[in-house]
């Protein structure tokens, strides 16, 4: 068997990986147009920030390493076109733009996502990046190294990790967000509350603008951006700028092959990753993924979810008939001293999906008020006032805002009420937890809401 893997990150190296041990006699091959594979592009930003010196750190294995295990890959090469019909590739070798066919049996689509670039004047300026690639955390590093004034464009994920980078390397930092709120993706309420926080330590350090659109890069005589605009008339001095402004699924090679594209622009898949043709399978962040709380589809790109995919899309090429079922949409961040976490449904998406939803809003420490480590963290819990079903929650603050979390991920999987779930019987112990958690507080809390509603 003839496997071609294109794209070779997290989906596509995993895939690889899983393949040669399911699979020993099989010929594998991943095309990538990368200079790297099989690295965590989840740990630029701590690259960036300085919490490791190497960038190669986040190299989890290396072209040699691949082929020690006869899993052959070529760096740089672009695969152009799908020939489905002669289940063939069409690679472009990016060195010497020579092209050559490539046969397969199974074809595997890890394309990944690339960053979404506003229409902005002078937007290829010289010291404008993106945080994709390994190249680009290290010249990002590099340039903020001799920096000190960052702008970035966009408050998601990426952008306030960013944030924090630039902080913890002294530049000043204005971040310029398009939406009304940061975060967007999440609660206005959790939103506005996580900039309250951030403000709250800004000693002069940063500042964050919403509702900021920005038009043009003013450059210098170096082709480097001087100045960042805004539609309202802002200027802000900039020795680099970063764009966060969201990503979206490469999909264009599959589309002119036929492959079959979902509601939300990824490649649509079914629980084995394979795609409406028959020996091609995708998977990883331009694949269309299913959230369990309710079966509809959704894309969030996430490197842990590309690993399972990949996994899945190993096994499926084996014959083993195995399911990726789907996502919580689960994540976390960290941005200076708060942590950030949600699993599934905000209150918003609720909404948008025919759910009633009920909430509840607790601030608490995060363990007994006398231990010298106790921080606040606040915690929002979401559930349907009909059925009382749990749909969703956010927590924002100490570091283990994301152990509250990573329980409520595990209490919707298990499809359990707001009553189930107040019978939990969580760990207590002075350094770890009040004698009543912040989740079961909220849960208790949400309870009584859901029956006064009854």
């Amino acid at each position: 068997m003839k496997i071609v893997i294109i794209g070779g990150v997290a989906a596509g190296a995993k895939v690889a990986a899983k393949a040669r041990r399911l699979l020993p006699e099989a010929t594998i091959d991943i095309y990538t147009d990368d200079t790297h594979v099989s690295y965590s592009m989840c740990g630029l930003c701590y690259y960036i920030e300085g919490n490791f010196a190497d960038y190669q750190t986040l190299l989890v294995r290396s072209p040699e390493e691949f082929e020690s295990q006869g899993i052959h890959v070529h760096l740089e090469h672009k695969v152009i076109k799908i020939l489905k019909d002669k289940k063939k590739v069409l690679v472009k070798k990016l060195i010497d733009n020579s092209v050559f066919e490539v046969e397969y049996d199974k074809l595997v689509i890890a394309t990944g996502a690339r960053p979404v670039i506003p229409s902005i004047k002078n937007v290829n300026a010289e010291n404008v990046y993106t945080v994709r690639r390994i190249e680009d955390g290290i010249a990002i590093r590099e340039k903020a190294l001799t920096s000190k004034k960052a702008v970035i464009i966009g408050s998601g994920y990426i952008g306030l990790e960013m944030l924090e980078a630039f902080v913890t390397l002294g530049l000043y930092t204005v971040v310029l967000e398009f939406q009304n709120v940061i975060l967007p993706n999440h609660d206005e309420d959790m939103s506005h509350f996580l900039y309250k926080q951030l403000m709250g330590i800004n000693h002069n350090r940063f500042r964050i603008l919403t509702s900021e659109f920005v038009t043009e890069f003013e450059l210098d005589e170096n082709n480097q951006v001087k100045y960042v605009l805004t539609a309202s008339g802002k200027r802000f001095e900039a020795d680099l700028v970063i764009i966060c402004a969201g990503v979206k699924p490469n999909v264009e090679l599959v589309r002119d092959a036929g492959v079959a594209i979902g509601i939300t622009g990824a490649i649509k898949v079914n629980s084995h990753m394979q795609t409406n043709i028959l020996d091609i399978y995708a998977c990883g962040d331009c694949a269309e993924k299913t959230l369990l709380i309710n079966e509809a589809k959704i894309w969030v790109p996430m490197g842990s979810t590309a690993n399972k995919e990949g996994r899945i899309a190993a096994l499926s090429i084996a014959g083993y008939d195995d399911k990726f079922d789907g996502i919580l949409a689960s994540s976390v961040f960290r941005c200076l001293s708060f942590t950030v976490s949600r699993t599934g449904l905000t209150e918003k998406m609720a909404l948008q999906y025919g759910f009633n939803p009920i909430s509840v809003t607790v601030n608490k420490l995060d363990r007994v008020g006398y231990m010298p480590e106790a921080n606040d963290i606040t915690l929002k819990l979401i559930a349907d006032k009909s059925s009382g079903l749990l749909l969703g929650g956010t927590a924002i603050g100490s570091f283990t805002a994301d152990k509250r979390i990573n329980t409520l991920a595990s209490a919707l999987l298990a499809r359990l009420t707001i009553k189930d779930f107040t019978k939990n019987d969580l760990t207590y112990a002075p350094p770890f937890s009040p004698t009543i958690d912040a989740l079961l507080e909220a849960a208790e809390l949400l309870y009584k809401k859901y029956q006064s509603n009854l």
